[in-house]
């Protein structure tokens, strides 16, 4: 059965540019996988003295912190145009339950929101380094996993704690796992953790046919 993995990158940053993630996803539970890799508007963004870069929504202060605030209009801009393109592939026939959401940084902040207002349960998402820029009180079912290294700088590791906290108190399955020494970037270590988890998310669905005897579950 098919999955859609929808990948947001952080400011600054571009779809194609992430496309060497893919090469984290070669077990067969992948094989009908879409991929969407999305670049956001160019933008000028206020903490970079209104330079033009490619940004879902404007930021405004550095480090972010737990109690950063963002523009709510942008914010919910941006998490309505990433419902259309989620939109757009179960109307193809993708079912919900195999649907991630997933992102870096401002991607991730961006992803957290998206899950949070749509009006599905969906597969899964995992955040990357990332924030809560909205806090909604809504009561979501979608799995999460948020990985943060303990050494950013840029989104700091109480940020990432303080989200993972925020999830857990609706109620949500949220999976907070710190790497010591990390900073503010994507490792191998939390990618081959990524492909691990979707994995399992998509064989505990039943998403994915496996053959018996093939491989184990994990």
């Amino acid at each position: 059965m098919a999955s859609f993995i929808l990948w947001l990158h952080g400011s600054g940053d571009s779809g194609p540019a992430n496309e060497s993630i893919k090469e984290h996803f070669t077990d067969p539970v992948f094989k009908n996988t879409k991929w969407g890799l999305p670049t956001a508007p160019s933008r000028p963004i206020t903490i970079n003295r209104g330079a033009v870069m490619p940004a879902w929504f404007d930021v405004t202060d550095v480090p972010i912190t737990s109690q950063s605030v963002r523009h709510e209009d942008e914010v919910l801009k941006a998490v309505k145009d990433v419902h259309s393109m989620i939109d757009k592939q179960i109307a193809n026939g993708i079912s919900p339950t195999n649907v991630f959401v997933c992102g870096f940084s401002q991607g991730g902040a961006l992803a957290i929101a998206s899950i949070l207002l749509y009006p599905k349960t969906l597969g899964g998402g995992v955040i990357f380094s990332g924030s809560m820029p909205l806090n909604p009180s809504i009561k979501e079912q979608t799995p999460i996993l948020w990985l943060h290294g303990t050494d950013d700088k840029i989104v700091l590791f109480e940020a990432g704690e303080s989200g993972s906290k925020f999830l857990k108190e609706l109620g949500m399955n949220c999976e907070f796992k710190a790497y010591p020494g990390f900073g503010h970037s994507l490792m191998d270590e939390e990618l081959e953790y990524f492909s691990s988890w979707l994995r399992s998310r998509l064989l505990s669905s039943g998403g994915v046919q496996q053959r018996r005897g093939c491989c184990s579950q994990m």
